[in-house]
């Protein structure tokens, strides 16, 4: 069996994970990132996707908007700006968080707009992952 790290996940409003697992998978600003216990110490900004984080229990899938994850050589820390797990997201919820990412963008200047439609685009890849429609 794999070497097992520490994972933490938290968002601004609570804790959502405290687990022993042998890798995370991180949706990565610039691209998807796997960690497994003797990574080289990062930081790195995460766009909207799936994170999972597999151990001995199976693996634990959230959806995350952004934000950041600090990799140690034993422990991965992952602060999202909205962290919900992939059971308590439905189709309504979804929906909502599709409509705040577009309204980010509207009335924006061109490179903001440029950026809310990437988000878009990163929030329905997330969604269509999970089984979701845009």
């Amino acid at each position: 069996m794999a070497d097992l790290m520490q994972f933490d996940l938290v968002s601004p409003e609570r804790s959502l994970a405290s687990l022993q697992v042998s890798e995370v998978q991180i949706p990565g600003a610039d691209g998807d990132m796997t960690v497994m216990a003797d990574h080289a110490p990062t930081i790195t900004s995460m766009r909207p996707g799936v994170l999972t984080a597999t151990g001995p229990d199976g693996s634990a899938e959230y959806l995350v908007t952004g934000g950041f994850a600090e990799i140690g050589m034993g422990s991965t820390s992952v602060l999202a700006e909205r962290a919900i797990a992939k059971a308590d997201v439905t189709q309504d919820l979804f929906n909502e968080l599709m409509s705040e990412a577009k309204a980010a963008g509207e009335g924006a200047s061109d490179e903001a707009a440029d950026m809310a439609n990437k988000l878009m685009a990163d929030m329905a890849a997330a969604g269509q992952a999970m089984g979701l429609s845009a």
